[in-house]
């Protein structure tokens, strides 16, 4: 099957499973055409369908609960219940049990596609290196949140910047199209519920992300004692690991499950409401895009940073970190290299094949 039957076939799946929004879809096959490290974020799809094959050599490793679409723009910072500013992987829509080298090879493989893009100034080969030696110190350490507070000043500084004025966003979110009718009930309930006061409030449509566009979002906006407030609802389904190996029974969406069983310090505003996943937007509560982030940044000490964070994500119960830990060392030689470089040359024929087919 080719990437163009392939995306025919998971578009039809997902519109059993979620309303789509079409003129999304119009838009995500075009960003698709863009570079490789694009087209590696919209498609996890495809890499769910086709991994298990074309990296089999490492694919036989220990199961966790994997985030699944891992990639260097799956990171970004929230508020715990302290109100400490934290950062890690802010992006679990696709997260189902997996080969715990799933989320290694894709890290790897996205880092590879970012440099090529101009987005970090890293070799494939430096990023396997750094990606395998920060995940396996922090599995051996047991795993910490990034709480940026007093630490990771890197972070910090990426969290804080320029691109993160408070102005800019909130006008934003003022310019996305507004919402009249239409609203799914229980997007209405849950806005009414968690909404603080009887403050008005008006619901727009947001655009956001390459992999989930086409599903929808519905956000609340509000002014409330004096500063303003917005709420997300989006849809969620099942992990497209389930379209592309049928025959689990019944599947579910395990966001919650995984940063419930994660080392983390939760966003106590993320709720998962049937299918619906409601968050808090802010300035400072947003992914860490990749794409837009400061130039002036240790890009080496960002990635080790997302290998600890995966660590963390897969660590958190010891019996599972303990698997790992032993499947890691039985491991000689450049595993992650060589499957990297494999998985980059399925891409880069997939990309290519589509970018055909569009002309």
């Amino acid at each position: 099957m080719n990437i163009i039957k392939a995306t025919r076939l998971f578009e039809a799946w997902l519109g059993t499973q979620t309303t789509l929004v079409h003129r999304e879809l119009t838009q995500k096959h075009e960003v698709m055409t863009a570079t490789p490290f694009h087209f590696l974020r919209a498609t996890f799809y495809r890499w769910a369908q086709i991994w298990p094959e074309v990296c089999r050599d490492v694919a036989d490793a220990p199961r966790v609960l994997a985030v699944g679409d891992l990639h260097v723009a799956s990171f970004g910072t929230w508020r715990d219940v302290f109100g400490r500013l934290v950062w890690g992987v802010d992006d679990f829509d696709e997260a189902w049990p997996l080969p715990y080298t799933n989320d290694l090879v894709r890290l790897a493989v996205g880092a590879g596609l970012a440099a090529d893009a101009e987005q970090l100034n890293l070799s494939l080969e430096d990023a396997c290196d750094i990606v395998l030696d920060g995940y396996r110190q922090q599995l051996h350490e047991g795993g910490r949140p990034f709480i940026l507070e007093e630490d990771h000043a890197h972070l910090r500084a990426i969290a804080l910047s320029d691109l993160r004025a408070p102005q800019p966003f909130w006008d934003g979110l003022a310019t996305c199209r507004g919402v009249r009718s239409g609203v799914p009930a229980p997007v209405t309930r849950a806005f009414r519920e968690r909404l603080p006061g009887r403050e008005a409030y008006r619901v727009v449509r947001r655009t956001a992300g390459i992999g989930g566009l086409g599903q929808q979002r519905f956000v609340a906006l509000a002014d409330w004692r004096g500063g303003h407030l917005a709420y997300e609802a989006k849809a969620m389904r099942p992990s497209a690991v389930t379209w592309a190996h049928p025959g689990h029974g019944w599947v579910s969406v395990r966001a919650l499950d995984i940063m419930r069983q994660a080392v983390r310090a939760p966003d106590p505003f993320v709720v998962l409401n049937g299918r619906w996943l409601l968050h808090r937007l802010a300035p400072d509560i947003a992914p860490a895009d990749i794409e837009h982030l400061p130039k002036k940044r240790d890009d080496e000490a960002l990635l080790q940073a997302m290998a600890r964070e995966t660590a963390n994500v897969h660590g958190g119960r010891a019996g599972r970190r303990a698997a790992v830990l032993r499947d890691l060392r039985r491991r000689r030689g450049r595993w992650l290299r060589d499957a990297a470089r494999i998985a980059t040359r399925a891409v880069h024929r997939d990309w290519k094949e589509w970018r055909k087919s569009r002309t």
